[in-house]
């Protein structure tokens, strides 16, 4: 079959089909991005890295809300937790710079009242 001069082929419904694609690709990267927890550590001259096999994180987001592990908790759940854990546990502390100090003293409060000394405070390196 022969197409005459004067009629092309009509890609209308291939750009169509494509923007319904990019929009489902789009929508679907947004929900597996937004697994991880936002922080916005803060810079530090000195900072340094320990690498120890047996760590527990503890987060500290912008809105003042615990992690412990990546799970949202509240702070007397966080204190069962960290009651769970052996001393020689390495336990990192990380903290949005805009978080307030208070919520941060009180993590620390409850590793001084278990007496757990092995705790490292996440920064970055200023360049």
């Amino acid at each position: 079959m022969k197409l005459p001069r004067k009629d092309g082929l009509n890609i209308i419904p291939f750009i169509d089909i494509m923007l319904v694609l990019l929009a489902i690709v789009l929508s679907t990267a947004t929900f597996i991005s937004q697994g991880q927890i936002k922080i916005n550590i803060p810079k530090s001259s000195s900072a340094s890295k320990i690498d120890n096999e047996k760590k527990v994180q503890i987060l500290l987001d912008s809105a003042n809300k615990y992690y412990f592990e990546n799970k949202e908790t509240s702070l007397e759940t966080l204190k069962n937790e960290i009651n769970k854990i052996d001393s020689d546990t390495l336990i990192e502390l990380s903290s949005d710079s805009e978080a307030t100090f208070q919520a941060f003293v009180e993590v620390l409060d409850i590793l001084k009242e278990k007496n757990h000394e092995k705790f490292q405070i996440q920064a970055k390196i200023k360049n």
